[in-house]
């Protein structure tokens, strides 16, 4: 059991993301640290085509980094 918590600790941590999508057709990503980086994640991001504004935490994509060098969704 510890060589496996070692194995996963050992492990390069790859990059993750969050995939907005808007109802005007655009999406946009933004960093998983987007609240550690002066903005709190709280505050509505407003999309870059039309200037609507969303709440982060409602409708969201997480993707992640796969070690096979592609992004993946991890979860909604």
């Amino acid at each position: 059991m510890k060589s496996r918590a070692k194995a996963r600790e050992e492990q390069p941590k790859y990059p993750r993301m969050f995939l907005i999508p808007c109802s005007c057709g655009t999406s946009f990503a933004i960093a998983e640290d987007f609240d550690r980086s002066g903005t709190h994640i709280r505050s509505f991001i407003p999309c870059p085509n039309c200037g609507k504004r969303h709440d982060p935490k409602n409708r969201v994509l997480r993707l992640g980094y796969a070690h096979e060098r592609f992004w993946k969704v991890e979860g909604c």
